[in-house]
């Protein structure tokens, strides 16, 4: 046996791929046995049969010890590390208004024009709207294209083509109104929708803070940033653990936002338990085995099977993982106050036998049972 220690022995898993097209399995239901599936294991046409191996793992302490120095010493992946930096200058576009002003010129002050006694606050400020092109237009200084600059460039280009007619101006460029930039705060804040950009930089944490902040439904273990197409997952609490400031990320335009509720990141407790429910992870994402089964009201000790504790992870992927806990053992719990439940785990108390717990798997795991028929091996 390696380090983690696997169960000897090994379970059978049959299924027909046509009694399951019309099978469902929900959290808290007994699971209904195919006829097809006896007690001896079935027997079903080898034509239509392939096998996958599935390892059950024992949680023991050597497997807890492994986990959590995976989960301490895994670095921070490069693409979250990448969003960590200084921000970038604000950069004008299509919408924003520029305020420019050259002293000493009274002149050209009248471009800038007045507000008029009908205005409403959604029109532009006075000042010099940047068109659809990213242009502006400035007396003596022409057609000016500035989409996509920062303000010390644009004034710096004005500035030259004003010294063609004036000597020496001083020519001064900041935004009068950001209409442009805007990102989007979506999912468990109390005020979701869009924050606009403007030149004091916006860190994911101020714009969480505009919205109203987290709710106290959201699940701040999978924030999610969608940024030029691509989505990265955020665990807040997890950053701030390892000492990365979710301050230092700064939002640019366009960028996407999302907190998802912790409903989202539940754990399915079934079997032979006094309340199977789906139970909810903490605030900051975290559930151990030990809570989860708490929550579910604890054994059934009518029913249940202590010996026959299993989590079942990734039943709807190509490689499921299947995890098992004797609970007789004098540090069941101890190990179980220390094995941290993922999202959409399913944790089973049985009833014993393995071919009783082989009928719940041809339900638990579809994508194995598509091939209609599945092996699971230990060592």
């Amino acid at each position: 046996m390696n380090s983690l220690g696997f169960r000897t022995g090994s379970l059978v898993v049959f299924a027909s791929a046509a009694l399951l097209a019309g099978c469902g399995s929900v959290p808290g239901q007994r699971m209904v046995v195919p006829a097809a599936v006896q007690d001896t294991g079935g027997d079903f046409s080898t034509e239509a049969a392939q096998q996958k191996q599935i390892p059950i793992t024992d949680i023991n302490l050597a497997l807890v010890k492994k986990l959590r120095a995976d989960e301490d010493g895994a670095a921070l992946p490069q693409d979250i590390s990448a969003l960590f930096g200084k921000p970038a200058p604000y950069r004008v576009g299509p919408g924003d208004v520029l305020q420019i002003v050259v002293w000493d010129h009274p002149e050209l002050a009248a471009a800038l024009g007045q507000p008029t006694q009908t205005s409403r606050p959604s029109d532009a400020i006075p000042g010099f709207l940047i068109d659809e092109s990213g242009d502006v237009q400035f007396p003596y200084a022409g057609t000016v294209h500035v989409a996509g600059k920062d303000v010390t460039t644009i004034q710096r280009e004005i500035h030259q083509r004003l010294s063609k007619v004036y000597q020496k101006p001083e020519v001064t460029v900041r935004v009068a109104s950001f209409r442009n930039s805007q990102v989007m705060v979506d999912g468990e804040v109390r005020t979701p929708g869009t924050q606009s950009v403007t030149d004091v930089p916006m860190s994911l944490t101020n714009a969480i803070g505009l919205s109203g902040g987290f709710t106290s439904t959201a699940d701040r273990s999978r924030v999610d940033l969608v940024r030029d197409n691509h989505t990265y997952a955020l665990n807040v609490d997890e950053l701030i653990k390892h000492g990365h400031n979710p301050s230092d990320i700064y939002l640019r335009p366009g960028d996407l936002l999302r907190v998802p509720a912790r409903e989202d990141s539940g754990v399915y407790v079934m079997g032979e338990v006094n309340k199977p429910a789906t139970v909810l992870p903490l605030r900051n994402g975290s559930l151990t085995l030990s809570q989860a089964i708490s929550d579910g009201g604890s054994f059934d000790s009518n029913t249940a099977a202590a010996q026959q504790l299993f989590v079942i992870r990734g039943s709807t992927s190509d490689s499921p993982q299947i995890y098992h806990l004797d609970a007789n053992s004098p540090v069941a719990m101890l190990l179980a106050n220390q094995f941290e439940l993922q999202p959409k785990d399913i944790v089973y108390v049985g009833q014993g036998g393995l071919v009783r717990f082989n009928r719940v798997l041809n339900l638990l795991l579809p994508a194995i049972n598509a091939a209609v028929t599945g092996v699971i091996v230990s060592k």
